[in-house]
C-alpha cells in the first residue's frame, strides 16, 4: 500500500472561507468567516487523499494584500517546503487576486514540492458552491507525484492551471478561470490528469528566492482610458520605481501621453507597455519605438502579473535589457 503524502492546509481567508444568511446567497455573504479547521470538516473524505494538518497564516479578503502579505505567505510555505515531513502545500485563498499571489510563488519559491492555491466563487454555505469540491481537488493535485516540479497551480473548476498563465476573467460564474494556452490538466475523481507543462522557467530556475527577498520596490500600475490626463501619470509616476502602463489594443499610447511617460523614464521609472485587452502579447517597437523611448514591454502577461515580475526583477537588475529579458523568460 502506498504511503500517503503529508500536507499542509493553509488557511487565508476569502470565499472560500464566506458563509451567506441564506443557501441561495451565491454573490451575496460574509468573506473570511469560517477557519480553516471548519472548512476542511466539510471535506471528511479528503483523509483519504493525504495526512492534513492545518494552519491559520491570515483571514481576510484577498483584495486586501500587499506586498507584506504576499512576503509572509511566501515565507511560511517555503519553511514548511524545507521540512522533510511536509510534501506538499495547499493554500486556501481569496479569489480576487488569488493569480498574484500564485505567480508570486511560482517565480519565489525554491522546491520542486507541489504548491496549490485555491479558492471558490461560491461560499461553502452556498447551493451548489465549488468551495468543497475545489479544496478535494488542489489536496488531491497536491498530494499526487505528478504535481512535483511544475511550479504553483491553481485549482478550480476540475481544471489545473499554471500559476503564470491562469486569470480569473468572470466575477460571478464557477467557470471564472481560464487560461489563455489552455488548462494544464484536469481533476476526475480525485486524480490529476495532466496534458501539458509549463514552458516558461519557475520555483528552481529563478533568480529569486523568498528566503532572501527583503522590502520590494515599488511598481504601481496606470490604466488607460479616453480622458486619462497627463497629470494623473506624472502623480502615478513619481512614486513608483516602474510603472505598467495599460494601454489599448497593442500597449498603444495616446499622443498627449507619450511625453509624460517619456519623462517618466528618464528619471528613471521603468515603463512598461501592456495591455488592457486581458490577452495577446504586446510587440516591443510595434505601437511605440521603445527602444526609442527606454521603454519595455510584457509581453504575453496581463498587467497585475507583470506588476510582480517587474517588482522581482527590480531586485537585482536596473538596466532595461536585463528587465526586458525577464518578460521573455518568466
Amino acid at each position: 500500500m502506498t504511503e500517503k503524502a503529508n500536507i499542509i492546509v493553509i488557511g487565508t481567508g476569502g470565499t472560500i472561507a464566506g458563509q451567506g444568511k441564506a443557501a441561495i446567497n451565491t454573490s451575496a455573504y460574509l468573506c473570511s468567516v469560517l477557519g480553516i479547521d471548519e472548512i476542511l470538516r466539510t471535506i471528511p473524505h479528503a483523509s483519504a487523499l493525504a495526512n492534513l494538518r492545518a494552519e491559520q497564516l491570515l483571514q481576510t479578503g484577498s483584495e486586501n494584500f500587499n506586498n507584506e502579505h504576499l512576503l509572509a505567505i511566501g515565507r511560511r510555505v517555503s519553511r514548511l517546503l524545507a521540512q522533510d515531513d511536509v510534501d506538499g502545500v495547499v493554500i486556501t485563498h481569496g479569489t480576487d487576486t488569488i493569480e498574484e499571489t500564485a505567480y508570486f510563488l511560482h517565480l519565489t519559491l525554491k522546491s520542486a514540492k507541489p504548491v496549490v492555491v485555491v479558492g471558490s466563487m461560491r461560499p461553502p454555505s452556498a447551493m451548489s458552491s465549488d468551495a468543497a469540491l475545489n479544496l478535494y481537488d488542489a489536496i488531491a493535485v497536491a498530494a499526487h507525484p505528478s504535481s512535483r516540479g511544475i511550479g504553483t497551480l491553481v485549482v478550480a473548476n476540475d481544471e489545473i492551471h499554471t500559476a503564470r498563465d491562469v486569470v480569473k476573467s468572470n466575477s460571478v460564474k464557477l467557470e471564472a478561470f481560464r487560461s489563455p494556452y489552455g488548462a494544464l490538466g484536469h481533476v476526475i475523481e480525485g486524480q490529476p490528469r495532466y496534458y501539458r507543462r509549463p514552458w516558461r522557467a519557475h520555483t528552481l530556475d529563478t533568480p529569486w528566492s523568498i528566503d532572501t527577498l527583503g522590502a520590494l520596490p515599488k511598481v504601481d500600475i496606470v490604466y488607460a482610458y479616453g480622458a486619462l490626463a497627463p497629470d494623473a501619470v506624472n502623480a502615478i509616476a513619481s512614486r513608483a520605481r516602474g510603472l505598467i502602463y495599460v494601454g489599448t489594443g497593442n500597449g498603444n499610447v495616446a499622443e498627449h501621453l507619450i511625453e509624460p511617460l517619456r519623462d517618466a523614464a528618464r528619471r528613471g521609472v521603468h515603463v512598461v507597455r501592456a495591455s488592457r485587452t486581458g490577452n495577446g502579447i504586446v510587440l516591443r517597437n510595434g505601437a511605440q519605438p521603445d527602444d526609442e523611448y527606454g521603454w519595455l514591454t510584457v509581453e504575453d502577461q496581463i498587467p497585475p502579473k507583470a506588476r510582480i515580475l517587474l517588482t522581482l526583477a527590480l531586485t537585482q537588475a536596473d538596466d532595461m535589457q536585463a528587465l526586458q529579458v525577464a518578460f521573455e523568460r518568466y
